[in-house]
C-alpha cells in the first residue's frame, strides 16, 4: 500500500528525469512550451488526495464528501496526503476537521506514522502543529520516533525529540530508538544525534540486550566504534543469554568489521579483566600512559642529545640513535594510548622549549652580555602568552544548551528539509551553522571561522584565537632566532672554542662547531629548523589572511562552498589586503582608522554584495580607492 501511494507521487511529477546538460541543450533548441494543466475532473477525491490536485479535492469536500470517510482500504484522506507530502491539501483537510489521530490500514497506523516512513518533515511539521500524537504505535508496536530511527531520517527523529518525544521511549518489544538506529542504520546518523540528545546506551530491551549487543549482531562498524570510542556503552554487560558485548566481540577480533581501536580497546578489557599480571596492570594504567607520552619527548630530546655529545665514533652514535629510536616505537606501541595522542605533539614542543632554555641559562648566558638574556627572556613571554591564549583559550565555540538546540531543531524544521543541510546545521552539536564555521572532529565542537586545528597547541585556531596564533608563531620564530644568534656568540667567545673570522670551508666549520660543543650544535639544529617550518607557516597564514581574506579550512574547501562558488572561487569576504589586515588585527592606530567589527559567532547569511571594492576606511566616513 505504501508504495503504490509513493508510485503515484512519482507518476504526478513526471515520468522522465534528464540530466541538468540535457536540460540546458533541449532549452537552447526548442522554443519555450506552457506548462500542460491536468485535468483532474474526472479523479475520484482519494486519487485527486494522492496526485496533490488541490482543486478538485476542494471541490469534492465543499460539495459535502466528509473529510473523516475511510476509503475501501480503511484509510483517511489524511493519510494519503501525508504519505505523499500535499502539504496545501493536509492544511485544508485539517482546517475541515480531519482527525490527524485516525488509525487506518494494515499496520493501523496514524498519518503521522505514514509521514515519517517515508520521511516527510514538512508533513510532520503540519500533523505536529494541528496535535497529532507522534507517541502512538502501530500495530508493530513502533512509535514515530522508532520509525524514523529505523529508516534513518535524522531530521525527524531530532524535531520529534524537540517536541518532548523521550529518546529512550520504548517500542512494544522494548527496542529504543537508539537500538533501531544501530541495528538498522549503517551511517553515523542518527545514532551521534540520538546520544548527542541523551539516549541512554544502558537500557536493555526484552531479550537484555543493549544498544551495542544490538550493533555487534548488525555488524555495523560505525556504530560500535560510536559507542566504544566514546564511552557510551558498557563491554560488561550479560544480555538474557548471558552474552557480553565484550565476549561477542572477542569471537570476532580480526574480522574487517571490527575496526583496530576497537580491537586495542577488548585487548584491554580483557586483560583488566582476566590477568593478574602486575606488569599488564601498570602498562594499562591512564595515569602511567598520560606521563609517559607526556615526558617521552623530553626524554628523547636529552638522550639524543646525550649521545651525540659522546667521544664516540659517528658509527656507533648512528647506531646509538637507531636503538633509541626502536626503543621508543616499541615503548610507545606499549604504553601509548590513542586516545591520548593529541597530547604528543604538544608535549614534543613543551620538550624543546624547555631544553632551549636550559641550554641557554647553562652554555649562552656565561659568555654573553646579561641584556641579550634580558631581551630573549621579555620576548619569551610574548611567546607564552600567546601560546597559552592559543592552547587554552576559547578558539570560537558556538555554545549551545539544550533548550537552544530544541529551539534551533524546531525553527529549522518550520522551514523545511533544507534547514537541516550540513551547510546551516551541525548534526553533531544540533547548533544552526554560522558562516564560515566547521565542526571540528578532533575537539568535537563547532568553531565559528573555523582555519584549522592545530596539533602544536592542542587546540582548534578560530575567531577568537586566530590573531594570538599568528602572535604565538612571530614569537616563536624571534625566539629561535636569538638562540641561533646566542649560539653563534656561545661558538664565538667559549674558551674551548677554536672558530676564528678567517675563512674556512663550511664543512670544517661544521665539524669545529660539533667538536666545540655537541649539545649547543644539537638545540641550535633545532632551533634551526624551527625557524624555518614555523617561518613558512606564518608566512602562508598572512598571505591567506592578507591576500585572500580567507582561512585555511576555506582555502583548501572552497570548492565545497556555496558562496566561494558564485564568487569564481574568491572569497566573498575579503576587502583588500589593507582592509583585511585592520579587520584581522582590530587595529584603529589610535582611532585614526575604524576596523569593521563582526561577530562571527552570530553571523548565518553572507552579505548581499558579495565583492568588495578595497576601502580606505577612516573614523568618520569611507573612500573608495
Amino acid at each position: 500500500m505504501y508504495q503504490n501511494a509513493c508510485g503515484a507521487a512519482a507518476a504526478s511529477a513526471g515520468g522522465c528525469v534528464e540530466t541538468e546538460k540535457e536540460c540546458h541543450s533541449l532549452i537552447s533548441k526548442e522554443p519555450t512550451v506552457p506548462a500542460i494543466e491536468h485535468d483532474y475532473s474526472g479523479f475520484d477525491i482519494v486519487k485527486a488526495t494522492q496526485y496533490g490536485a488541490f482543486v478538485r479535492v476542494k471541490e469534492l469536500v465543499l460539495a459535502g464528501y466528509d473529510v473523516n470517510e475511510r476509503d475501501c482500504e480503511n484509510v483517511t484522506l489524511l493519510h494519503w496526503a501525508a504519505i505523499n507530502n500535499r502539504k496545501e491539501i493536509m492544511h485544508f483537510l485539517i482546517e475541515k476537521g480531519a482527525d490527524v489521530d485516525a488509525v487506518g490500514g494494515e499496520l493501523q497506523a496514524t498519518p503521522l506514522h505514514w509521514a515519517t516512513r517515508q520521511g516527510h518533515l514538512t508533513a510532520a511539521v503540519i500533523l505536529m502543529n494541528a496535535g497529532a500524537d507522534p507517541t502512538l504505535r502501530d500495530a508493530e508496536g513502533c512509535s514515530c520516533i522508532h520509525l524514523a530511527a529505523q529508516f534513518g531520517h535524522t531530521a525527524l527523529v531530532a524535531y520529534f525529540v524537540a517536541r518532548g518525544v523521550s529518546p529512550d521511549l520504548v517500542d512494544r518489544v522494548g527496542m529504543t530508538p537508539l537500538m533501531w538506529a544501530v541495528w538498522k542504520v549503517c551511517s553515523l546518523d542518527p545514532t551521534r544525534l540520538l546520544l548527542t540528545l541523551g539516549a541512554s546506551t544502558n537500557l536493555t530491551d526484552h531479550q537484555g540486550n543493549t544498544a551495542l549487543h544490538w550493533a555487534i549482531l548488525a555488524r555495523n562498524t560505525t556504530a560500535i566504534s560510536t559507542l566504544i570510542l566514546q564511552g557510551h556503552a558498557g563491554l560488561h554487560a550479560p544480555n538474557n543469554r548471558g552474552e557480553t558485548p565484550l565476549s561477542m566481540l572477542q569471537s570476532q577480533i580480526g574480522c574487517i568489521w571490527v575496526s583496530q581501536k576497537v580491537t586495542d580497546i577488548i585487548k584491554e578489557n580483557s586483560h583488566t579483566s582476566n590477568s593478574r599480571n602486575y606488569f599488564n596492570k601498570i602498562t594499562k594504567d591512564k595515569r602511567m600512559r598520560w606521563w609517559c607520552m607526556v615526558g617521552t619527548p623530553f626524554m628523547a630530546f636529552y638522550l639524543a642529545g646525550a649521545i651525540l655529545s659522546t667521544n664516540l665514533i659517528i658509527l656507533i652514535k648512528i647506531f646509538l640513535l637507531v636503538c633509541l629510536y626502536i626503543v621508543i616505537h616499541y615503548v610507545g606501541q606499549l604504553l601509548y594510548d590513542d586516545r591520548l595522542m593529541a597530547l604528543l605533539p604538544l608535549s614534543i614542543y613543551l620538550s624543546t622549549k624547555a631544553w632551549f632554555y636550559v641550554t641557554w641559562v647553562i652554555y649562552i648566558t656565561p659568555v654573553t652580555h646579561i641584556l641579550l638574556t634580558v631581551f630573549f627572556l621579555a620576548s619569551s613571554g610574548l611567546l607564552w602568552y600567546c601560546f597559552l591564549k592559543s592552547w587554552l583559550g576559547d578558539a570560537g565555540i558556538v555554545s549551545t544548551s539544550q533548550q537552544l538546540q530544541f529551539r534551533t531543531i524546531i525553527e529549522l524544521a518550520e522551514k523545511g528539509p533544507a534547514g537541516f543541510e550540513s551547510s546551516s546545521f551541525c548534526s553533531a552539536c544540533l547548533v544552526r551553522r554560522p558562516l564560515r564555521s566547521k565542526h571540528c572532529a578532533v575537539c568535537n565542537r563547532c568553531i565559528a571561522r573555523f582555519d584549522h586545528h592545530c596539533p602544536w597547541v592542542a587546540n582548534c585556531i578560530g575567531a577568537k584565537n586566530h590573531m594570538h596564533f599568528i602572535g604565538f608563531l612571530a614569537s616563536l620564530v624571534l625566539m629561535c632566532t636569538q638562540l641561533l644568534y646566542g649560539s653563534f656568540k656561545y661558538w664565538q667567545n667559549a674558551p674551548n672554542c677554536n672558530i676564528t673570522d678567517n675563512a674556512e670551508s663550511f664543512w670544517k666549520t661544521i665539524v669545529t662547531i660539533g667538536q666545540c660543543n655537541t649539545w649547543v650544535a644539537w638545540v641550535a639544529l633545532n632551533a634551526l629548523f624551527h625557524s624555518i617550518w614555523v617561518f613558512m607557516l606564518l608566512i602562508c597564514q598572512m598571505y591567506q589572511i592578507t591576500c585572500l581574506g580567507m582561512t585555511t579550512n576555506e582555502r583548501m574547501n572552497r570548492g565545497r562552498y556555496s558562496h566561494f562558488i558564485a564568487n569564481g572561487g574568491k572569497s566573498p569576504f575579503t576587502k583588500g589586503p589593507v582592509s583585511n589586515l585592520i579587520d584581522f588585527f582590530d587595529c584603529s592606530c589610535f582611532g585614526m582608522i575604524k576596523p569593521e567589527s563582526k561577530d562571527w559567532l552570530t553571523s548565518y547569511d553572507i552579505d548581499k554584495n558579495i565583492e568588495h571594492q578595497p576601502l580606505l576606511r577612516h573614523k568618520d566616513n569611507f573612500q573608495y580607492v
